[in-house]
């Protein structure tokens, strides 16, 4: 948990282009009022490729809100043309592994003692064999 985010951080969660960096939010009314709980981003670090990121709130995993946030991040990014997406995943997170696992997107795993890399093909690369 972190209690406070500098300028330059606050400004890198604000500032979305929605194409090089895009984010989606799942609201759920709760007592009457919207609550986020849950998002998604990814953010493009090189042509044709980003890094993809995702949190949900305890209480809503398991409903499929990764999945789903998964899914819309998936397709707006093929229409920006990128060709993967990809995530470093803590070997303990078991719920992301699953919605990555679920996803139906062709997959590359490799795997260090602590951190699990998931390469999502979205497409294959223009020009490349």
């Amino acid at each position: 948990m972190k209690s406070h985010f500098t300028e330059a951080e606050t400004a890198f969660f604000l500032n979305v282009d929605f194409d090089k960096h895009v984010v989606l939010v799942a609201v759920m009314e709760e007592a009457g009022q919207g609550i986020v709980v849950a998002g998604g981003r990814y953010v493009a670090i090189q042509p044709g490729k980003a890094e993809v990121a995702f949190v949900v709130i305890d209480e809503y995993q398991g409903h499929g809100i990764g999945a789903a946030l998964l899914r819309h991040l998936t397709l707006i990014a093929r229409a920006r043309g990128l060709y993967a997406l990809f995530a470093e995943v803590l070997s303990e997170n078991r719920p992301m592994l699953r919605v990555f696992g679920k996803c139906e997107l062709p997959m590359i795993v490799t795997r260090d003692p602590e951190v699990i890399h998931i390469t999502l093909q979205l497409k294959p690369e223009t020009g490349r064999q």
